[in-house]
């Protein structure tokens, strides 16, 4: 009767260690809280149309694209895939072109990712995924960091307005 005891007190033990370790590991990837208001710079990754021959096909990989945010996003209150939705600060050239306006509507989602570079392998991540200007929408990827795998990318775009790109403005963290 003590050894059925003894390994019942070893299996509840062994369960309460593994929740634990889940839940720790859970808590410790790094937040992403953003509050409604807040401009961010993203990083243009891909475009799923790019031979649409539209204005857009212009813009290379890595362009900024400053958001103000319209949502509030914390990873620790929204679930993975939590849409979010803001407006384009400042308008995009190519080639002398101006090809998004300011006020453009921007919609996004929150997204955990796989990462080699974070201790757990995971991380969040803001992800633009459209862009409507001028009744017109386009479907596209951009994210906060230069690239979406774990090397930097550099940026070649220009913004149109006078005000320059910075990484992440007040109240954002990543």
């Amino acid at each position: 009767m003590k050894r059925i005891v003894l390994v019942g007190l070893f299996l509840a033990s062994a369960f309460v260690s593994a929740a634990q370790s889940q839940t720790s590991q859970a808590s410790s990837i790094v937040p992403v809280r953003v509050t409604a208001g807040t401009v961010l710079t993203f990083y243009l990754h891909a475009r799923l149309n790019p031979t649409s021959g539209d204005s857009l096909d212009g813009l290379p990989k890595g362009t900024l694209l400053r958001v103000k945010m319209l949502d509030s996003i914390d990873s620790a209150v929204n679930a993975d895939g939590t849409e979010f939705h803001g407006t384009v600060v400042s308008g995009l050239t190519s080639s002398g072109e101006l090809v998004i306006h300011p006020d453009s509507e921007v919609r996004g989602i929150l997204a955990l990712l796989r990462s080699r570079s974070h201790p757990e392998g995971f991380r969040y991540e803001l992800l633009v995924t459209s862009l409507t200007d001028h009744g017109k929408s386009y479907a596209l990827t951009a994210s906060l960091e230069p690239s979406l795998g774990d090397s930097p990318v550099a940026s070649n775009s220009k913004p149109a307005a006078k005000d320059k790109p910075k990484s992440s403005e007040s109240g954002a963290t990543h």
